[in-house]
């Protein structure tokens, strides 16, 4: 058992180079690879109380750890470590306090009193989890799918916002917040309420004892993220440490959208900019060791990890071990390009809650297993709870697509300003690019190429009988899942990925929004151009009787620079 467990562990080394650690207490095994961003000298994991009767292994980050402490003034603390004090709240609050825990995480604790463990992961997901169980009565916990698969009879992803206790032995949730019911807010627009709490969430997150960075590609997300270190670092620990001066980085193809966004928005905030190049061949080399690191089959996560995973690469041989990304903000403002088809608030609101919930399969699992795979922690303050809870209490309707509104208006205004303005206007008011498609159209269309040559027509023909759970409907989606089923065989790993009819990445409720996107049901954001297109067509015929703001005026020849779907586009 011991040799099996200690086995496991090393597959997930490159999740924390800096420390291994090991604790046995009976049948109780906890081992930690330790990432070190706070505390690097003392901080190595497992963690203990006082006594050591409560042993932690935690992976992630707590933000409000320092608050916490001063709310334990009798325990006495063995680390500067954030996550110190995670022990220290279970002797006084029990099962309790995880809600009191700000940040990202996933952790086992274990009491050695009584021998009772509880389990535990962030309210959204941004850490990757798993749960298991052995023939003989087991129970394991591994942040990859890849430290429990060949030793559990059964396993699944461990849900976020639960958790595990050992004394009931079942999942309960304990994130628990208004917006999770789908039920219509109606609070009013605050630019400013909303503008505030997303500066309060990346400055939290430059809680770091390590060099880091952010990433930007030039889109708005990435953008206002890096706008808005840039303008809080000076003053903070980070930049006593580090210095003052931001690095940004960038990955793509050579011309592609990407590169050149990023680039201007680098020289506007003044970051110290590293851009990196990949060819579509790079890319292909790659995705046998994305779809191994990442852990899944659905098409969109791996276009879109491979870029980040060669990123992450690079960001780590230079010395970087954490970054700050934009990820979220689509599924919380209706960001997507099919959201022009939202029928109305309630159908857009209810897509946004579907879409924040399954963030842990999609976007959360791709920013940490594609980081995490080269030592790399990502960080996404578009996830902040408190953040999360200011822009899904606005009234839908604000959220809505329509003449004067692209998507995600509602951000965009709360940043446009005149005075003292975080970023130009053409970059804060520019058109929705996937990450897969904004390093390079041509890397999709290379990867459908590659798996053409790969796939022949007669194994599409038995797709069904070969693969009868989430059965390949592409070539593209066939070369991927013969890739996955030779690293996890099991059935419980391939139910693991989710499934279902998708448009642009949307969810399969929403593509009854469009009867005619169940004909094309592609996960590029290519798929919905045509719908982007013709919004701004109409936004174009109503510039003259002054009914798009100027900001929208000045962007639409760029914005409508686009071309059908299915073709390799350069703008």
């Amino acid at each position: 058992m011991l040799y099996n467990f200690v086995i496991d562990c090393n597959r997930l080394k490159h999740r924390g180079p800096d420390w291994s650690g090991l604790f046995q207490h009976g049948d109780f095994y906890l081992a930690h690879q330790r990432l070190a961003i706070i505390d690097p000298a003392s901080g190595d994991q497992p963690l203990f109380n006082e006594d050591q009767a409560i042993v932690v292994t935690v992976n992630g980050e707590i933000y409000n750890h320092e608050e916490l402490r001063k709310r334990l003034p009798n325990h006495k603390f063995r680390t500067g470590s954030d996550c110190d004090v995670i022990s220290h709240l279970y002797e006084e609050y029990g099962e309790n306090f995880v809600d009191m825990l700000d940040g990202m995480f996933s952790f086992v604790l274990l009491d050695t009193r009584d021998n009772s463990f509880i389990v535990a992961r962030d309210a959204i997901g941004i850490t990757s989890l798993y749960i298991g169980w052995g023939l003989d009565g087991s129970v394991w916990i591994s942040s990859e799918l890849k430290g429990l698969n060949d030793d559990c009879e059964h396993f699944k992803c461990f849900p976020p916002g639960h958790i595990y206790s050992s004394k009931s032995g079942g999942l309960r949730r304990w994130y628990n917040p208004l917006w999770f019911s789908e039920a219509i807010p109606s609070t009013p627009y605050d630019p400013l309420a909303l503008r505030r709490a997303f500066e309060k969430a990346v400055i939290k997150r430059l809680m770091t004892d390590v060099p880091f960075g952010v990433l930007l590609s030039g889109g708005l997300d990435s953008s206002l993220v890096a706008a808005v270190t840039a303008r809080h670092l000076a003053g903070t620990q980070a930049a006593r440490q580090w210095g003052a001066h931001l690095h940004s980085f960038c990955v793509g193809l050579e011309n592609s959208p990407d590169l050149k966004a990023a680039r201007e928005v680098a020289d506007y905030l003044g970051t110290i900019h590293h851009e990196f190049h990949f060819t579509v061949q790079d890319g292909i080399d790659a995705i046998e060791d994305v779809i191994y690191h990442v852990e899944t089959y659905d098409v969109t996560t791996i276009r879109a990890s491979t870029p980040m995973f060669l990123l992450a690469r690079k960001i780590k041989a230079l010395g970087v071990k954490m970054v700050i990304s934009g990820e979220g903000s689509d599924e919380i403002f209706g960001g997507y390009l099919y959201f022009h088809k939202a029928p109305n608030k309630e159908e857009l609101h209810g897509e946004t809650c579907r879409k924040i919930k399954a963030l842990h399969q999609y976007d959360c699992l791709r920013a940490n297993k594609a980081t995490s795979a080269w030592g790399l922690e990502a960080r996404v303050p578009f996830l902040d709870k408190d953040f999360i809870n200011v822009a899904m209490a606005i009234d839908p309707e604000w959220k809505m697509i329509k003449p004067g509104r692209i998507e995600k208006w509602v951000l965009r205004k709360a940043f446009d300003d005149e005075e003292h303005p975080y970023l130009p206007k053409h970059i804060l008011y520019r058109q929705k690019e996937q990450f897969s498609d904004g390093v390079g159209y041509s890397w999709i269309d290379g990867l459908k190429a590659h798996a053409e040559l790969h796939v022949h027509d007669k194994m599409m023909q038995n797709a069904e009988h070969i693969f009868p759970h989430n059965t390949p409907t592409t070539k593209e989606a066939y070369y991927y899942r013969m890739i996955f089923e030779r690293f996890f065989p099991q059935n419980s790993a391939r139910l693991t990925v989710p499934g279902g009819a998708s448009v642009a990445c949307s969810t399969a409720k929403a593509v009854e929004w469009d009867a005619s996107w169940s004909n094309n049901l592609d996960p590029s954001g290519r798929a919905a151009l045509g719908v982007h297109l013709s919004a701004y067509e109409q936004q174009a015929a109503l510039a003259s009787a002054g009914v798009v703001p100027p900001e929208i005026i000045d962007n639409l020849p760029r914005m409508m620079k686009v071309g059908a779907p299915g073709v390799a586009i350069q703008s």
